[in-house]
């Protein structure tokens, strides 16, 4: 996969929109710029070609055999100056302009351009047939330099305000694209949010909706109208889950009663009462089960409430620890365990479900240690926390199987699905510790062993419900 600059879609979208105004706007710029250098200087021409022609009709006069000029002839109106000339083109009267030094041959009815010493003349002649038979040429000159300055002045102005134009576009863009992309943002915040904390009653309800209808927000509307079919299904499942494990409680309980009957009996065959331990044993494992679901089920509900009281857990870490090494001593596997706890380690805990947390870690490493394995608990305080690890050397776990072990029913070992640990009771310690607001963490190395690590706040804390 290529690194480089990530560019969001709302970065993209405002980026072509503002690529394509711009091409626009600059294409129009150009043509109108063309189109106005054109119509300039036809304008020119026409202003020429009209001044000498009114001229012609207005300021001169035969009267007496001799030219009479009227006083606006030497008049410069705009930026045309008039000269008359004889045929061999003789200055008689008139204004030529400054730098005008060229005298170009007489053309009868027609503009001509002409260059000198870097600038550019419009020049237009119109023969005056006198009563004496004689003809005088009136001759109009125009700079076509200054009224082409002008145009760049235009020109000028007009590249000094393209780049604010640019940005405004810009400015524009990015505000039209982020308010028409808004519903998209605030779908993604809604599912970062449900994934952080599973609150499937979270929704997008996009501010203003009702005024706005288009395909985006139609789009928020739809994912608002799912999140409900969502949380109406998992509500179902959660009630279903707890209305089932509290209806095989009172079966599963019989049995366990009735296993108890016969072992209590004295003339029991050999072959029966080991028949009625195996059915005591898969029954107390589903009555472990159904406690657990009923435990998360009121979790999922929010009828689970915590009872924190500052407690000392050096004490109650150390019960744990006697209580698993008697049941290690029953198993017969070798398995040791020991405790090094700091003195006086408090904590904001309820202490039923800090037991409940600390015999699934140990339940958990006792299950996947290897023969003659060692497991070892420490219990200390840092950084304002109570910082409990236990810590085993049994047969690890995968680092592909390392995120998704506080999931529910999650096992990293299939091959143990049968002895009793349904992968529930790494969910159950993940979540008393947050409701705790505190942390916890797994690190293991396949074949080496595990370690479970988690820290509780020692001071007063929101705790969640």
């Amino acid at each position: 996969m290529r690194r480089g600059l990530h560019w969001g879609l709302k970065g993209r979208l405002t980026a072509l929109y503002t690529c394509f105004m711009v091409l626009v706007t600059c294409a129009a710029l150009a043509i109108l710029l063309s189109l106005s250098s054109r119509e300039v200087l036809a304008s020119v021409q026409a202003g020429l070609t009209a001044r000498v022609q009114d001229s012609a009709a207005a300021d001169i006069s035969f009267e007496n055999g001799a030219l009479r000029l009227d006083s606006d002839f030497y008049t410069v109106e705009g930026d045309i100056y008039l000269s008359l000339y004889d045929e061999n083109l003789y200055l008689l009267y008139g204004k030529i302009p400054y730098g005008f030094d060229e005298s170009p041959p007489l053309s009868d009815g027609e503009v001509r351009r002409l260059s000198e010493s870097g600038r550019e003349w419009y020049v237009y002649d119109l023969s005056l047939p006198l009563e004496t038979g004689e003809t005088v040429y009136l001759r109009g000159i125009t700079s076509v330099t200054d009224a082409e300055a002008d145009l760049r002045v235009t020109v000028r102005f007009t590249l000094i305000l393209l780049p604010g134009l640019v940005v405004l576009t810009a400015v524009i863009g990015y505000r039209t694209v982020r308010r028409a992309l808004l519903p998209v943002k605030k779908i993604t915040e809604t599912v970062q949010e449900i994934r952080t904390d599973a609150d499937l009653s979270r929704r997008v309800g996009e501010a203003g909706s009702g005024r706005r209808q288009d395909e985006i927000t139609n789009l928020a509307h739809t994912f608002d109208g799912m999140l409900d079919e969502l949380e109406g299904v998992f509500a179902r499942e959660k009630q279903f889950v707890s209305d089932v494990s509290h209806e095989l409680r009172t079966p599963v309980s019989v049995i366990l009663a009735q296993c108890d009957a016969v072992k209590a009996q004295t003339d029991v065959p050999p072959a029966v009462e080991d028949a009625v331990l195996g059915i005591e044993k898969k029954a107390r494992g589903m009555s472990e089960l159904l406690s657990q679901l009923l435990f998360l089920s009121r979790t999922d509900q929010g009828r689970l409430q915590l009872h924190p009281e500052r407690i000392d857990l050096t004490p109650l870490v150390e019960t744990a620890v006697q209580e698993e090494e008697l049941l290690l001593t029953q198993a017969g596997r070798g398995v040791t365990i020991a405790c090094r706890a700091e003195a006086e380690v408090f904590a904001e805990v309820d202490e039923t479900l800090f037991l409940r947390l600390l015999l699934n870690l140990l339940s958990n490493a006792a299950a996947y240690s290897k023969e003659n394995g060692h497991i070892d608990v420490t219990v200390k305080a840092e950084n304002g926390e109570a910082v409990v690890c236990v810590r085993d050397d049994g047969i690890g776990i995968a680092q592909d199987a390392l995120p998704h072990i506080f999931e529910r029913f999650y096992r990293a070992d299939t091959a143990r699905a049968g002895e009793g640990h349904a992968g529930l009771g790494l969910s159950m310690a993940k979540w008393i510790v947050e409701a705790h607001g505190g942390w916890i963490q797994a690190e293991s190395v396949l074949g080496e062993g595990s370690a479970f690590t988690f820290g509780l706040p020692q001071h007063h804390t929101k705790h969640k419900k």
